[in-house]
Parts: structure tokens; C-alpha cells; sequence
């Protein structure tokens, strides 16, 4: 197996680990960002960003949506469940990630709140399992035994491989034959056509690259499993959400705005602004992919979040048992009260 490859039970091992870490720190007042200290409200945000894109929070403060809120980047992050560890710990003073990876580390005693939506999947932006042309492979069954490549483990796309493997029929014994690995995703269209893997996850310009060379098809779409649905969110600390309400408000509002302003906005004029906005912050990357930006993906006006973007993930994660059936609830993990968008 090539070394770029990762398995299911050595990605969970290290996400643990990391959850542990994230959950002592808060639970020992270590998220030192997640505070105001001498009562005035913070009002300049620290965050990860993404190489060669742009997030809902960067395009909110460049349209002037935040006010007197402005932000600080520190990095890019490497996964969702790093970003909202980084929150968490205090690194930051919100992340975004999988809803899944919210529930698991609320679960682990971190107070965290999710407070918007930050992405999802509709006919525009979504994630195709995808196989050669002529792969034997044409349902859920013929998947066992084989190897499915995707970004992480333990979020987003293994969790709607699971949900197509349950909904079409496997047994928890038949889905455990079928493999998840970590493939990058730049990597992923050549580890399918070389065979090293039977099915890939693409998604965005990678998934459209690869169409355009031929040769692949779509076993199955996360939207077409689910219809439209927002999978992720951004989070922030309890403590920083007490003491700095307004900064809150502010910056939910903003990306609210964010979100229906992509959603108006014609497609050439939004990927025109976020290229521009790549180029202003000169860290030397690389445009091209946002050529090909479409839609966020999220279901919701204004990004608010219903308690299906986390009961379906609650669901998923209480019967792989990892987390106690009963442990958490919807309300426990979200709050709308912030998301000041279409209200007088």
C-alpha cells in the first residue's frame, strides 16, 4: 500500500488523541483566544484559511459585512477537525469542519457552539464516489472487498459512504469488508486510473478535471444520497461566545450575508471578487481552481442551521459507537440566536 495511504483505525487513533488533547486544554482554561479578559469585546478574529481559496468569513469582511469586526489569519489548516481543534484550544477563535467531527469533539467535553453553516452540497458543488468506465463495480454490494479513496476519515465523505453502504442494504459485517483510505485528493484521480484504489472521491476542480479526461463515472453523490444539505459549520468556544455577543452577532450576520450574497451574485462577477481578494493578501498562490467555484453548497437561507445537520450525523456516529446513543442532542451542539440575517 502506498505510503500516502492511510487506514480507518490509524486516522481514528491519531483523531482521538487530538480530541483528547483539544478537550483537556478547554477543560483546563487554556483557550486563551476564546476570551475578552478586561470585558471589552474582542473585535479582531483569528482564524486558518485555505491555500488558493476563499471562505465565507474572508468574503464577508472584504464586501464590508463586518463591520468593526476584522480578521487576523494565522494559517491554513490541514482538515476541518484540526480547524475546530485549533478553536477549541484557543489557537483560533473559530474553525469550520463536518458536522460529525463537531458532535465528536462537543462529545469529548469540548464547549464549543456551532453558529452558522459553512458549506454543503447541491448541484453545484457536491462529492462523487467515482469508479473506472468499466469497473465491474455498480452497486453498494460490489464494494466489498474494494478500496474507496477520500480526504480524511472519520468525516464528511466516509459518513455518506457508510449511510450508502446501510441504506442500500449491507449489513454491519458486509460494510466493514469495504476499505476507507486517506488518499489526497490531488492525488486521488491518478491512484483510481493506476487501479491502486477501486473508488475515489472527487470533488470541485478535481472532479471536474477528471470527468473532462474520460474514462471515470459516478457510483454515487452525496446529493443524490441526501438531496441538498449543509454538512459543516463554523464553531466558536462557549466562553467566547458569553463574553463577546456582539462580535458574535456581527461576525454570524456578516457570513449570512456572505452566503446569500454568492447565492445573487452572477457566477463570473463572485469568482472575479474572490480571485481578487486571493491576489490582494499576496501569499503567492495559485487562482486557478477558483475558476471553477460554483455555489458554497448550503441548503439554508442565511446559513442557519436546522437540527437535521446534526441529528442525521448523531445517528451515524452512536451506531459505529462512537459516541453513547443518547449522548448528545441537536440543541446541545447549535445556536441560531446570533444570526441576525432577514430578522427586523
Amino acid at each position: 500500500m502506498p505510503a500516502a495511504f492511510t487506514s480507518t483505525s490509524t486516522s481514528r487513533r491519531q483523531f482521538l488523541t487530538l480530541l483528547g488533547i483539544s478537550a483537556a486544554a478547554v477543560s483546563c482554561g487554556t483557550a486563551t483566544a476564546g476570551g475578552s479578559g478586561s470585558g471589552s469585546q474582542i473585535k479582531t478574529l483569528k482564524y486558518q484559511g485555505a491555500v488558493g481559496a476563499v471562505t465565507l468569513p474572508e468574503l464577508a469582511a472584504d464586501l464590508g459585512y463586518f463591520e468593526d469586526v476584522t480578521l487576523e489569519w494565522v494559517g491554513n489548516t490541514i482538515s476541518g477537525p484540526q480547524d475546530i481543534q485549533s478553536a477549541a484550544t484557543g489557537q483560533t477563535h473559530f474553525g469550520s469542519a463536518f458536522n460529525g467531527a463537531v458532535i465528536k469533539l462537543a462529545a469529548g467535553n469540548a464547549p464549543i457552539k456551532a453558529v452558522i453553516s459553512s458549506y454543503g452540497s447541491d448541484q453545484y458543488s457536491y462529492g462523487g464516489y467515482f469508479v473506472l468506465e468499466d469497473s465491474p463495480i455498480r452497486s453498494a454490494r460490489d464494494l466489498i472487498g474494494k478500496k474507496v479513496g477520500m480526504n480524511t476519515l472519520g468525516a464528511h465523505y466516509q459518513a455518506l459512504l457508510d449511510l450508502y453502504l446501510s441504506r442500500n442494504g449491507l449489513s454491519k459485517a458486509d460494510a466493514a469488508g469495504v476499505e476507507a483510505l486517506v488518499v489526497p485528493p490531488v492525488n486521488t484521480e491518478q491512484a483510481l486510473r493506476q487501479k491502486q484504489i477501486e473508488v475515489g472521491v472527487l470533488t470541485g476542480i478535481l472532479r471536474d478535471k477528471a470527468l473532462a479526461n474520460g474514462g471515470i463515472r459516478p457510483l454515487f453523490t452525496d446529493v443524490e444520497l441526501l438531496g441538498p444539505f449543509s454538512a459543516g459549520t463554523y464553531i466558536m468556544t462557549e466562553r467566547f461566545i458569553k463574553q463577546n455577543p456582539d462580535t458574535v452577532r456581527t461576525f454570524t450576520t456578516g457570513v449570512a450575508k456572505a452566503i446569500e450574497w454568492s447565492r445573487a451574485t452572477p457566477r463570473e462577477e463572485a469568482v472575479a471578487r474572490m480571485t481578487e481578494i486571493v491576489r490582494k493578501r499576496g501569499r503567492g498562490e495559485d487562482t486557478a481552481a477558483l475558476q471553477y467555484w460554483r455555489s458554497f453548497g448550503i441548503a439554508e437561507t442565511g446559513g442557519r442551521i436546522p437540527d437535521q445537520s446534526f441529528q442525521l450525523w448523531i445517528d451515524w456516529l452512536g451506531e459505529r459507537g462512537e459516541i453513547k446513543k443518547g449522548q448528545v442532542k441537536p440543541s446541545d451542539l447549535y445556536t441560531n440566536e446570533f444570526n441576525g440575517y432577514g430578522k427586523d
